[in-house]
């Protein structure tokens, strides 16, 4: 007999299913400019919100990765955790042992069922909410957090489809509070480092970029009734393209200031056969287990090439589902020298041979590390998750809503990020034909500064 926690479980999880049927029938129409132009709300790039003395957060989805989001936060001052919601109770009740293990205040807890999350927004202890939940649930999510007056932080990809992305566009210009992708990778070491180069101008004009995110996950198979591969799994039987593009995407297009300077115009997208989930089935599973009676559609490697406004090219690719080490490329180059990632390398006209790659990188952290890794990087390396990034992810964000500042990444950037996944399936479909993004920014992209070098 099924236990109370399990048929609940199923039926969350029939509920996540039935929502993406819908999202899937909305991705099939073509990629359009957007909304019409009148009217349209005041842009938020740029926006600096009031400052709060303490940022109290509610976190929605406390499972693997927002129980991660908890260990991060508890070591960032200036914060409280004062909501947790989950269905899930083993994971609802680890997330509250956690903050008492610490030795903080209980936390206010919603388990109750798939909409137990509208009790956390109608709380007036909650300013920003943290969303860890299924991607077909960021948008719906967001965007009533969003009106509840909250600030948003979404796990990534932000949207599946482009009218989801259009509806976080809309709906945080509509009211004016902080929508952002919790793009980590954005603060990892290396990343951080590349786009000091790049604004020192290291490299010379940059052309050219390169982004992945290829990470064997072949193992989610295994996650059937709860866990990432429970959702996750799913969308590789209805879905061809590059559907976690942001890991790879987010630093270089921060290297290249997409959405502060330059667009992201059009892709073309192909992907391989789909063997890699169907094999590791047949291998780990019975012949009529549920894994080997799916039909996996996704194509195990996807390769998407982006132009940008100013004819800058991008190779973005996804693979989950191939023996091969983990890799997100992270390659810049430009008229002077090119840095690479997996293993670090670089090569720079006149400090380096440029016909071989320099793989000691000691000289050029000493000389470029960027100021705020410089800052809380030791401590990030120490306690920080995802070798620091993830530290140093909120400790910045705290710092910006603390005193009033602008965030690093915006709700432009998490929709054109997110935008790779629908417009690459879309491409796939048509035979790897040429599809437009959409200008999320409504030509405010020309007039934005490029992110600076904080500190």
């Amino acid at each position: 007999m099924s236990s109370p926690e399990s048929t609940k479980r199923r039926d969350f999880l029939k509920s996540v299913g039935a929502l993406g049927a819908i999202v899937a029938a909305s991705r099939v129409s073509p990629a359009a400019d957007g909304p019409p132009q009148a009217g349209a709300s005041p842009g938020v790039a740029g926006l600096a919100a009031p400052p709060l003395a303490t940022v109290r957060f509610g976190l929605v989805g406390v499972g693997a990765r927002g129980s991660s989001h908890i260990d991060e936060l508890l070591k960032v001052d200036g914060c409280e955790l004062t909501a947790l919601c989950d269905p899930h109770g083993p994971a609802l009740a680890a997330g509250v042992a956690k903050l008492a293990q610490a030795g903080r205040r209980a936390p206010a807890t919603f388990g109750d069922g798939p909409h137990a999350y509208r009790k956390l927004l109608e709380r007036s202890d909650v300013d920003a909410v943290v969303l860890s939940t299924p991607w077909e649930l960021h948008v719906p999510h967001a965007v009533e957090a969003l009106k509840a007056g909250k600030h948003v932080f979404i796990e990534v990809p932000a949207a599946v489809a482009l009218d989801e992305c259009w509806q976080l566009v809309e709906t945080a210009e509509a009211t004016r509070r902080h929508c952002m992708m919790l793009e980590n990778v954005c603060y990892g070491r290396e990343e951080l480092m590349v786009l000091h180069m790049c604004r020192q101008q290291l490299f010379g004009e940059l052309l050219h970029a390169e982004a992945a995110y290829v990470h064997d996950l072949r193992f989610q198979e295994k996650e059937v009734d709860w866990g990432t591969g429970s959702w996750r799994v799913p969308h590789y039987e209805r879905r061809n393209g590059n559907v976690y593009p942001t890991h790879g995407l987010g630093p270089v297009a921060q290297y290249l200031g997409i959405n502060r300077g330059d667009l992201f115009s059009h892709l073309v997208s192909m992907s391989s056969p789909a063997r890699g989930y169907a094999l590791y089935a047949a291998r780990e599973f019975p012949p009529d287990h549920p894994r080997n009676r799916a039909r996996y559609v996704l194509g195990d490697m996807n390769t998407s090439l982006v132009q940008t406004a100013r004819g800058r090219t991008i190779v973005v690719q996804h693979d989950v589902a191939t023996p091969r080490p983990y890799s997100r490329h992270n390659l810049v180059s430009g008229t002077r020298g090119a840095f690479g990632g997996f293993p670090n390398r670089i090569a720079v006209e006149g400090r380096t041979d440029v016909h071989r790659w320099d793989t000691d990188m000691a000289r050029w952290y000493a000389e470029f590390d960027h100021p705020l890794w410089r800052r809380v990087g030791g401590l990030a390396e120490k306690t920080g998750g995802h070798g620091g990034m993830d530290y140093v992810m909120w400790w910045r964000v705290v710092q910006c809503l603390r005193e009033g500042l602008a965030l690093d990444q915006d709700v432009y950037d998490a929709a054109s990020w997110s935008a790779v996944g629908p417009l690459s399936e879309q491409s796939v479909a048509q035979g790897g034909a040429p599809v437009r993004f959409p200008d999320f920014t409504r030509g405010r992209w020309k007039d934005t500064p490029a992110l600076g070098i904080v500190s």
